[in-house]
């Protein structure tokens, strides 16, 4: 029998618990597409996120290596966003999980909506 580590620095409950909240998913797959991006710019391209969370998960993503911050000394001064390295090594992995969820989602609403009448 396999097992998963027991301990607080289990790399794989470590990443997907920073990655599987609302934002970062959206955040990373939108700064993939467009390349470096002003925060504005990510906001509006995302929609319905507040700007304090937004804020909150570029700190995160910032904070794990996977997007840079650049300030540049301009008035008012312009700050851009864009992936690091390691944030488009992992884009491959996302965009296939990106690309099985559109392919099943239609699938597991059925499903689920199944399971909600067997359980009424």
């Amino acid at each position: 029998m396999k097992t998963f580590l027991h301990i607080e620095a289990c790399p794989i409950r470590d990443i997907i618990s920073r990655l599987g909240d609302k934002w970062s998913l959206l955040v990373l797959a939108t700064l993939n597409v467009n390349g470096t991006m002003r925060f504005n710019d990510i906001h509006k391209s995302i929609g319905d996120i507040s700007q304090r969370m937004l804020t909150v998960t570029l700190r995160s993503l910032e904070a794990d290596g996977l997007v840079v911050r650049k300030i540049y000394a301009e008035v008012p001064p312009r700050v851009e966003y864009k992936l690091t390295e390691s944030g488009s090594e992992l884009m491959p992995y996302l965009n296939n999980l990106v690309e099985w969820a559109v392919k099943n989602m239609e699938n597991i609403e059925n499903n689920r909506k199944k399971y909600e009448k067997i359980k009424a």
